[in-house]
């Protein structure tokens, strides 16, 4: 095979198609990475056998490959499984796929360790989340477990406190109807959820707990206690107390509070 023309592609400046004699006739044949043209000195009448022209082709793939993953990475840092998935889905063949990682790994694109040690930092100081939300998260990024771990040092346990303490402030200063029970079980969900460690969660709760909460807590059975009267308001005496009871207990009140609430209802 003998290169005949070779022509630079108007859509990709840096590409360029080559052109064979085939049967008397000049045609397209393949094209390739500006990078390759230099690397393998490509010119018009050159001529090419299979194995050249096979690893020629083969460069070419990692190249175009590389290119891809660096556009990929150029907004935003990314880690090796999810370039691992984006490369996949544009190229056929591990070997290539791995060369081209290689390569990434080479240049600084890309980076597992800096990437986990950025990412604990960002979601510290951007969200809200507990150190087991951070993990979840990053061990479905394909971060090492290991690397994970190392990496959550840089959310200290005063940090993660701090934090799920500002979560709690908002839970209380929103739900002050709600009971003391209702209102640390909705804090211990959110918490939970969000990531937060047992040990934060229970340092929380437990300095919630024991707040002076009198005045609030009747403010809030009195409440709940209003509207509990609208819907029992056709039961009378002794039925009418035990549903009181009942409900206010369900919602978390203590027994001796709803006694308390009923007798000053009842005067």
């Amino acid at each position: 095979m003998i290169i005949s023309k070779i022509t630079r592609q108007k859509q990709l400046n840096d590409r360029y198609n080559i052109f064979t004699i085939k049967n008397g006739k000049e045609e397209y044949a393949f094209s390739v990475d500006e990078a390759i043209l230099i690397k393998y000195q490509l010119q018009k009448g050159m001529e090419l056998d299979s194995l050249l022209l096979s690893e020629v082709q083969f460069n070419d793939e990692i190249r175009k490959g590389y290119n891809q993953a660096v556009n990929y990475l150029a907004k935003v840092k990314r880690t090796e499984l999810e370039v691992r998935k984006f490369l996949k889905a544009k190229i056929e063949g591990d070997f290539i796929i791995a060369e081209v990682i290689t390569k990434l790994k080479e240049m600084k694109f890309l980076d597992d360790e800096d990437y986990a040690y950025s990412y604990v930092r960002t979601k510290k100081n951007t969200t809200d989340k507990g150190p087991d939300g951070i993990k979840r998260e990053m061990k479905e990024k394909g971060i090492d477990p290991a690397l994970i771990q190392a990496s959550l040092t840089e959310l200290s346990y005063e940090e993660q406190l701090a934090s799920a303490q500002r979560i709690a402030a908002k839970l209380v200063a929103s739900n002050k109807k709600e009971s003391k029970r209702m209102l640390i079980q909705k804090i211990e969900q959110t918490l939970r959820r969000k990531g937060h460690t047992s040990s934060a969660i229970q340092e929380v709760t437990r300095d919630l707990a024991l707040e002076d909460e009198t005045e609030g807590e009747l403010e809030a059975i009195r409440i709940q206690g209003e509207k509990a009267q609208r819907k029992y308001n056709k039961y009378e005496g002794f039925e009418f107390k035990q549903k009181m009871k009942q409900h206010l207990y369900r919602k978390g009140f203590a027994i001796e509070l709803i006694d308390q609430y009923l007798e000053e209802m009842m005067e």
